[in-house]
């Protein structure tokens, strides 16, 4: 079975070597220049190409990967992450198997963007990731090949999630392209068009970091953990500057009155801070450039922190 490679990212690469490496031919690779954060970048993918015998195109444009496709040998199937630029149905038309996406969302619900924040902000139970059929023009909305969850609770960061689907998405490709190989035909799941099953995700920001300390502790803390590493961390403020939370759990319970931002109890390694409803307890923070246990920053029960700014 031939594959074409799509896209760009440290999981694409491993992807083409795990699907060589199992006697998939890779005839064409497709990518575009990299993202700050990613650690494979054009030339490393210019590399492989010419290692393997592959065509190797650096392009976002659609039509110029069709007018490649369409001047090589008959390629089965395609393999997409991160691609920078919209695929077109007329390219995803040119493989008989179609284009195969890794989609970090328990589709049809989270579609779109930051899916596994949204899903820790929304209380889920568990993390879908998929391999799904692309369609042109409509996002996410293709048929599903293979799906796998990840089970999480208020504890999970997004960091964790990340490690999830860096390390499953090869392994999750091979499978999808070993069972149409087997029958063309083949999916776990027409994906349901009822707009109440589909729940679409927007982007976020940094400012979506931002504390409220009048919500409730539990709220606060998915915030936490879902603006983790890689991300810019949720923030609030202390002395007039930007204090960033990276690690914390629920306060034990009691029944108190303080106002939203107090600090209530400074302890060795923590800091607990009344919330809207329960109290967070700081584990680990970022001053002013630093990360420090929250005690060696705050030394006084008189203390209050603030509401994240800009």
């Amino acid at each position: 079975m031939k594959v074409a490679v799509i896209g760009r990212s440290e999981i694409l690469y491993r992807t083409a070597e795990l699907l060589l490496s199992q006697g998939y031919e890779v005839p064409l690779i497709v990518t575009s220049k990299e993202a700050p954060e990613y650690s494979r970048n054009v030339e490393d993918f210019r590399e492989l190409a010419e290692k393997i015998g592959a065509v190797f195109v650096r392009a976002i444009d659609s039509d110029k990967i069709l007018s490649v496709i369409n001047s090589t040998s008959l390629i089965d199937v395609a393999v997409s992450v991160n691609h920078n630029g919209i695929i077109s149905q007329a390219v995803i038309d040119s493989f008989p198997c179609g284009v195969l996406n890794a989609h970090g969302g328990d589709l049809p619900r989270y579609r779109g963007n930051a899916c596994q924040a949204w899903a820790l902000l929304n209380g889920e139970k568990k993390i879908g990731l998929c391999i799904h059929k692309m369609n042109g023009g409509d996002l996410d909305s293709g048929d599903i090949i293979v799906k796998e969850y990840l089970d999480v609770d208020i504890y999970t960061k997004i960091t964790e999630i990340f490690e999830w689907f860096n390390l499953s998405v090869p392994g999750l490709f091979l499978k999808s392209l070993n069972l149409l190989q087997k029958d063309r035909s083949y999916i776990l799941e027409r994906q349901s068009v009822d707009p109440a099953d589909i729940l679409r995700c927007y982007p976020r920001q940094p400012i979506d970091g931002a504390i409220t300390w009048s919500h409730p502790s539990e709220y606060i803390l998915r915030l936490v953990n879902a603006s983790n590493r890689p991300f810019s961390g949720a923030f609030c403020t202390y002395n007039g500057n930007p204090l960033k939370i990276w690690d914390a759990v629920n306060a034990p319970y009691e029944k108190f009155f303080a106002v939203p931002g107090q600090v209530t109890l400074i302890g060795k390694g923590f800091v607990d801070v009344a919330c809207g409803s329960g109290k967070l307890r700081l584990l680990q923070i970022e001053y002013e450039g630093e990360r420090l246990a929250p005690d060696e920053l705050i030394s006084s029960p008189r203390a209050r922190l603030f509401n994240g700014i800009i």
